[in-house]
């Protein structure tokens, strides 16, 4: 079966919705070798993976994934694609925080860096947070807290065949891509940051299939999130826009100033400096930012400017940091 999939991809041909979906199926289901599963990612390097595939791999691994139930409770999830190249500081996970501080719900799906110094689980991990699948206990934490962490590999269980050969390899694959598309919780807010216009633009043919309330978020100077740097291109369920970094953060940042330092360790005390109110004017600026425009897609705030003073009361004000202190807490 992958031999004739591997000739008709080798043959410049594509795959239909469920051709990809039955593919990564069977890649779930331990059908496949490592090097049969190395040799179909290999072609998704050479080429661009179409939005045919894209929707049947997504269809193939939220089937796959360990499901878990929060009672209907909206939630919130803000995910960048990685693959910037950028290694900037955890700038979605801090504002998951300062959402969660600022009384909305958030299931941060994440994973281990791919090309940053410090990936989302990385820094949990750092921070005492003990990854499960368990929806009690992740319910608790939602409860008490306000948010929880999903860390992808306990929930989509199926590509413990492709981890190892993701991690040999070095480089970044379409699911990649899938990450941010994939979150088990199904949230009903959708943050996602990609790092080229083709991304967002295939990002936003999907999900405008889906009841979700979404932004896509593309720093055009190349980032995979508001970076501040440079002008932000926000896409959305209705329409288009291109926002200043004095319009979205009152100020423009240089690249240095939101670096993710050297290792997970740096990573990690960057992290716990800002959240403890200790960050830097720019470093501030960048994670409000991020966290505004993520209240604003719930709705609940008149405009721009009321949901980034939500979020700077969350952050100044201790409220995200209160939300970390009791989500450790309970572990």
């Amino acid at each position: 079966m992958m031999k004739k999939i591997l000739l008709n991809l080798f043959e410049h041909k594509t795959l239909s919705a469920q051709e990809a979906k039955e593919v990564l199926l069977q890649i779930g289901s331990g059908v496949y070798n490592e090097h049969e599963i190395a040799s179909f990612i290999t072609v998704f390097l050479m080429r661009r993976i179409t939005i045919q595939e894209l929707e049947g791999f997504r269809e193939a691994l939220l089937e796959l994934a360990v499901k878990i139930d929060f009672d209907g409770i909206p939630t919130m999830d803000i995910v960048g694609t990685g693959g910037d190249g950028k290694n900037t500081f955890n700038i979605s996970t801090l504002a998951c925080f300062i959402v969660a501080g600022a009384g909305h719900k958030v299931t941060k799906h994440g994973n281990y860096g791919a090309s940053s110094v410090s990936g989302a689980s990385n820094v949990m991990e750092q921070l005492g947070y003990t990854f499960k699948n368990d929806s009690d206990t992740l319910k608790k934490e939602l409860d008490a807290a306000n948010i929880c962490f999903l860390h992808a590999p306990f929930f989509h269980l199926a590509l413990k065949h492709v981890g190892p050969i993701r991690r040999n390899l070095r480089v970044i694959t379409f699911f990649n891509m899938l990450g941010p598309i994939v979150n088990p919780a199904n949230p009903a807010y959708r943050i996602l940051g990609v790092y080229n216009l083709e991304m967002a633009r295939m990002y936003n043919y999907v999900l405008q299939k889906t009841n979700d309330a979404y932004t896509i978020v593309h720093g055009l100077d190349g980032y995979d999130e508001i970076s501040l740097t440079g002008e932000t291109k926000l896409v959305t369920n209705s329409g288009e826009s291109i926002l200043s970094p004095e319009e979205l953060g009152g100020m423009v940042v240089h690249p240095h100033e939101i670096s993710g330092g050297n290792s997970v360790e740096d990573a990690a005390k960057i992290f716990q400096d800002i959240i403890s109110g200790n960050g830097t004017p720019a470093q501030n600026a960048v994670v409000q930012a991020n966290a505004a425009v993520a209240l604003m897609a719930t709705g609940a705030y008149v405009d721009y400017s009321t949901a980034y003073a939500a979020a700077k009361e969350s952050l100044v004000g201790g409220k995200a940091l209160q939300s970390l202190h009791k989500l450790i807490s309970l572990q």
